[in-house]
């Protein structure tokens, strides 16, 4: 696809048999466990505005979770600085590691190919598990991780599927042709969860839903992440040239452990937004009452997954993704690299038709399914019922990131990439991107880096700072020219040289 994503996991972490953990500090010191011996501070965070809104003005506040003054003081306590805190971790595949309120985060490296994001997404997991393992041989004790999205007490962490995408498209129209694809998106992409969850805890322990993220959305735009979530977050920061490129930032969807979700959540949303680029998506699209209805598709038990339009028509959940898909077949089929869109429509297509007839055939592929047929056996087995606190601890473990103990990795899940694709994604950035250059820089010339953020790189060349604006390998062929005089540079200062000839030959 002619696009660069990515995708941002927090994931939750514990040590064995403790109730009570200082998540901040076990977070920090897993982090800094990754190559600790190699570490230098380089990131720039000068280069981040999480109040810069993309409806044109500059938040004042950002909207915290009740619990967050608490978290705060408790910070203090640690008497860090704010850089030691996040503990910034810039990898030689283009990924950053970090920690992120409580959790620690792995954003993978800007991806044009879909399923090098799935392979990078994975690796995300296996470098995290190296940590939790170099942790505990520190410790003493066992560093447990899990790719999910909440603590089942008030408390919800992100997994945030990012898009660059043509800036000239309309805020109110990319909100309201994109709202209602992430609302209905969950009966594909949803993980599944074991209870309905507010801000105050678990109020109904027993109820199984698609979607773990669900419960936590009250607001339809706004700039927040960590609390009064909206469905639509308008932070705005492009990490590219602002006035070609915003950045969706998708933060209404679940961490999935499932290749196959993971590639079909990612893959339909970038045709979507292709759709909406092309200003093709109709307003007979647009959901009535779409704060409500997130949470009555994840919660129905029915799987009539019914939504209403705002022009007043019902609909399932599955004709309204239909919708989005015939727009594809239609618009996208010619216009897009063949082989993933034909995987993308085909895949799609096939999954629809499937959960309207039997979700229960999709335990292969999808998460939501594939735990709920893991519950269902187990507590039909030992004869408990769906309250069970039993129940609640499998559906933890299903997102044990542990190739071993991990209950989904016992399960034979269908996969879309190869433990090879992902071990040459723990390694190498992917190539044909900005990332590429980027890894590659921290590779081979990590002792002239002064500083780095996703768009950026400042080398210290001679004693003096020199900074490369990686602005325009947006554009895939501006991206081929700096990763070649990257390949050819046998030092930082050839580097410099050869870029500022491609600088020249651009302007």
């Amino acid at each position: 696809m002619q696009r660069l994503f990515g995708i941002e996991t927090e994931y939750g972490i514990t040590l064995e048999n403790e109730a009570n953990i200082d998540a901040v500090k076990q977070s920090i010191e897993l982090i800094k466990s990754y190559r600790q011996e190699d570490f230098r501070p380089m990131w720039d965070y000068g280069g981040e505005d999480p109040f810069r809104d993309e409806r044109g003005f500059r938040a004042k506040t950002l909207s915290n979770h009740p619990d967050e003054k608490k978290e705060a003081a408790r910070d203090r306590k640690h008497n860090l600085s704010f850089a030691e805190i996040k503990s910034d971790r810039i990898l030689g595949n283009g990924a950053r590691l970090y920690n992120d309120h409580a959790h620690p985060e792995y954003s993978t490296p800007e991806c044009r190919n879909l399923f090098d994001l799935v392979a990078h997404d994975k690796a995300g997991e296996r470098i995290l598990q190296h940590c939790a393992e170099a942790r505990s041989q520190q410790l003493g004790k066992r560093v447990l991780l899990y790719k999910n999205n909440t603590d089942f007490h008030g408390h919800s962490y992100g997994c945030h599927d990012n898009y660059l995408m043509a800036r000239e498209v309309p805020f109110d129209y990319l909100k309201e042709s994109i709202m209602p694809f992430f609302v209905t998106r969950q009966i594909f992409a949803g993980a599944g969860k074991l209870g309905i969850e507010t801000e105050a805890g678990l109020a109904t322990p027993g109820h199984f839903q698609l979607a773990q993220r669900s419960d936590f959305f009250h607001v339809e735009a706004s700039i927040d992440t960590m609390h009064n979530r909206p469905i639509v977050n308008t932070r705005d920061e492009p990490h590219a040239d602002a006035t070609k490129y915003r950045r969706l930032h998708g933060i209404a969807g679940d961490a999935n452990m499932s290749e196959y979700a993971t590639a079909l959540k990612v893959g339909t949303t970038a045709l979507v937004i292709a759709l909406i680029e092309q200003r093709q998506i109709p307003k007979t699209l647009v959901l009535a009452n779409p704060i409500d209805t997130i949470k009555t598709v994840s919660h129905d038990q029915t799987y009539r997954w019914l939504v209403m339009t705002a022009d007043g028509k019902t609909m399932s959940a599955i004709d309204h993704q239909r919708e989005y898909l015939a727009l594809a077949q239609k618009f996208l089929a010619d216009e897009i690299t063949k082989g993933e869109t034909d995987w993308i429509l085909a895949e799609w297509e096939d999954t629809l038709d499937a959960l309207e007839k039997d979700p229960m055939t999709l335990t292969d592929r999808l998460d939501w399914v594939a735990k709920k047929w893991l519950l269902e056996t187990f507590a039909e087995e030992e004869a408990i019922a769906w309250d069970d606190p039993w129940l609640q601890s499998l559906d933890l473990e299903y997102h044990n990131i542990h190739l071993e103990e991990g209950l989904y990795y016992g399960l034979p899940m269908r996969r879309v990439v190869t433990d090879e694709h992902i071990d040459t994604a723990i390694h190498n950035p992917p190539q044909g991107t900005r990332a590429y250059f980027r890894g590659g820089a921290v590779n081979r010339f990590s002792e002239s880096i002064k500083a780095i953020q996703w768009d950026s790189i400042t080398f210290t060349v001679k004693g003096r700072p020199i900074s490369v604006d990686m602005n325009a390998l947006a554009n895939p062929e501006v991206a081929t020219q700096y990763n070649q005089a990257l390949d050819e540079s046998p030092n930082v200062e050839t580097l410099i040289k050869k870029i500022e000839r491609i600088g020249s030959s651009l302007q």
